[in-house]
């Protein structure tokens, strides 16, 4: 039996810092693969290392944590005992089951990794596979609950071991050897061909008893099959096809399914700026990810994901209009109380590293027109029956028209002066639009003559203070010079066609001004005063942003090259973070990023059809006629907006 109850042994025993793993670099954050069960999900490097996981939920403290620091931090390491990356990795097709595989000079071996899709607790579980020869290998299994703080009181047993520490209770169960070392639970095997040796590893509350010990090849089995029958409801069928069934794998992972809420990424605190700064929580679901979340889902055949969270939005939402938050917790949580963990270090030394988000307090009069705009497209689209939620509606519209023209905080959660961003004010632009179709279309109560009064004043407000003539482009925001990426959304949310030449002039403008080796910047920090010191990487969901804009401009072969090239950027498993470096040709901020991947998907789509659509307008779902037209160059007439 070995031991544990103190909390500061990270602290009185130092080990290597400065993006270092005992004199190794830390894991590249596109080396990470992600699997999960609809409820949390776990970082895996390519060294086999899971170095990131927070149970039971996804915004839990985390138990691996050296993702953010140290593996004394807490990880569980499984790979051949020379170590190193693998050799090659993939899912399984339309899985969230990861295979890694490592080709040694004694042979060579695999290790399958998933979660199970949840029940009353969680399992990961690891199968060591041999496929040739005789393999020895290592696992280190190191648990530190509550964000790397606290070590466990860990008890050898009849199956594996037991580790406890407050709340929680975990459980590791395997046929192969154990015992502790230097507060870590050791395993050393050798794995032959044929042989196949599993590890599951299961949390329970620790005040309920020992949980039942699932069967780690049985689970495999139903695990797989519930991927794919997911997988195979996908509609799309065009040139895109595999990676936007990927990123389809990987937004599922990301939605928490009791509530159907989906979290902006895994993570929290991965950098935008290597060694700064900028590191955030992104643990929550964002409303600005509404509209384009439904669109995506929808056109792609997933009505039942789409539903679930149009009714996550509605629960969020409810209450008084005035409290309307830009993010909420994966149940709807408003208080979101943002604070700093100094025990962590940070990625490659990028601090502080931060829980919580300070953003939802702030003012971003976008969220009006990103909730009114997702719930017309609802409108236009699932609902088969009056919409039900036209009285939250009216109340946020109600809200909106007294505050609208008021200086907000913006869509990037700048943390320095309010002021008033264009993107802003073409948002509530968007609500006022929206709420007046409601009524003029659809027949549902409403002052429908004041809206349209106020979408004209609005309309010309932003024409006169956030377009800058003398250069034809949209700005950042009133009286300012500075470009700002989400001017790219003026065309897709209808604010003006997308082959205006104000918006044309935009788009130049942005390729000229804002880019970095083709891909888009959010806007340049050192112009904008954004309250924090530092630069950050070019943002991946502008740059698909610019995609649709091109299209849309009739630049049919510029859009098409600027899609692919942002594929090349997923790493080896096919998956995105927040933004990229271009000079250090890496991936940067949180991972895998939900925003990045709504962008690809939706993109994709439009590529596939060969035409782009506004924000409240469904993407039918495709024919194999209609995606091999569009591979061709061919738009009919239906397809037109």
């Amino acid at each position: 039996m070995w031991t544990a109850m103190t909390a500061g042994y990270i602290e009185s025993c130092p080990s290597p810092r400065g993006g270092l793993w005992q004199g190794k670099d830390m894991a590249r954050i596109e080396d990470y693969a992600v699997v999960g069960d609809l409820q949390t999900g776990a970082l895996i490097s390519k060294e086999g290392s899971i170095d990131w996981l927070c149970l039971p939920r996804f915004d839990s403290p985390a138990c691996f944590n050296s993702l953010l620091d140290t593996p004394e931090s807490g990880r569980w390491l499984l790979a051949p005992e020379g170590g190193g990356p693998c050799t090659r990795r993939s899912y399984r097709d339309g899985t969230l089951v990861l295979e890694t595989e490592w080709e040694t000079p004694e042979g060579t071996v695999r290790v399958i990794d998933f979660m199970p899709p949840r029940d009353s607790v969680a399992d990961i579980v690891r199968i060591v596979v041999g496929v040739s020869g005789s393999v020895r290998m290592h696992s280190e299994l190191v648990l530190r609950f509550d964000y790397g703080h606290i070590i466990p009181w860990v008890r050898k047993d009849s199956l594996g071991v037991h580790a406890i520490a407050g709340p929680d209770a975990v459980y590791l169960v395997t046929p192969a050897p154990l015992h502790g070392e230097n507060m870590h639970t050791i395993s050393d095997f050798t794995v032959s061909a044929g042989e196949r040796v599993p590890f599951v590893l299961t949390w329970a509350p620790s005040h309920v008893g020992r949980p039942h010990s699932v069967d780690a090849e049985e689970v495999l089995g139903t695990t797989s099959a519930f991927w794919r029958g997911w997988a195979s409801q996908c509609t799309v069928k065009g040139k895109y096809q595999d990676a936007v069934v990927r990123s389809l794998v990987t937004l599922k992972a990301l939605t928490y399914a009791p509530t159907g809420g989906i979290v902006a990424a895994v993570t929290t605190s991965l950098p935008e700026q290597l060694g700064g700064p900028r590191n955030w929580d992104y643990r929550y679901c964002w409303l600005r990810d509404a509209t384009m979340t439904l669109q995506a889902l929808m056109a792609a055949g997933y009505t039942a994901d789409a539903a679930a969270w149009r009714d996550w939005l509605l629960r969020a939402v409810a209450g008084d209009p005035a409290d309307l938050q830009i993010m909420y917790g994966i149940h709807g949580e408003r208080r979101l109380p943002e604070m700093e963990l100094p025990w962590l270090k940070g990625y490659e030394n990028s601090s502080p590293v931060r829980i919580g988000n300070g953003a939802a307090e702030q003012l971003q009069l976008d969220v009006w027109g990103e909730v009114l705009d997702c719930l017309a497209l609802t409108r236009n689209s699932l609902l088969t029956h009056p919409d039900e939620s036209w009285d939250v509606q009216l109340s946020l519209m109600e809200h909106l028209e007294k505050i609208w023209d008021q200086p907000d905080n913006g869509l990037w959660e700048m943390r320095g002066p309010r002021r008033h961003f264009t993107h802003s004010k073409v948002m509530a632009w968007v609500a006022a639009d929206r709420m007046v179709k409601g009524v003029r279309e659809s027949g549902l109560p409403g002052p429908a003559d004041r809206w349209e009064r106020l979408r004209d004043t609005i309309h010309r407000d932003v024409m006169a203070n956030g377009f800058d003539a003398v250069r034809n482009t949209f700005v950042q925001a009133y009286g300012r010079p500075e470009l700002d990426a989400s001017l790219l959304l003026i065309p897709r949310v209808g604010f003006l066609p997308p082959d205006d030449p104000r918006v044309i002039g935009t788009i130049d403008a942005i390729q000229r001004e804002l880019t970095e080796d083709g891909f888009v910047l959010r806007y340049r920090p050192e112009e904008s005063d954004d309250g924090l010191p530092g630069d950050e990487g070019v943002f991946l969901a502008c740059s698909f942003w610019l995609v649709e804009a091109l299209l849309g401009a009739g630049r049919h072969e510029e859009s098409r090259a600027l899609f692919e090239r942002l594929l090349e950027l997923r790493n080896d498993v096919g998956l995105l973070s927040e933004e990229w470096a271009v000079k250090a040709g890496r991936q940067l901020g949180n991972t895998p990023q939900a925003f990045s991947h709504f962008a690809l998907v939706t993109s994709a789509l439009e590529l596939h059809q060969d035409t782009v659509r506004r924000s409240d307008t469904p993407i039918p779902p495709e024919t194999a006629g209609r995606a091999e037209a569009a591979r061709q160059g061919v738009t009919s007439p239906s397809q037109n907006r």
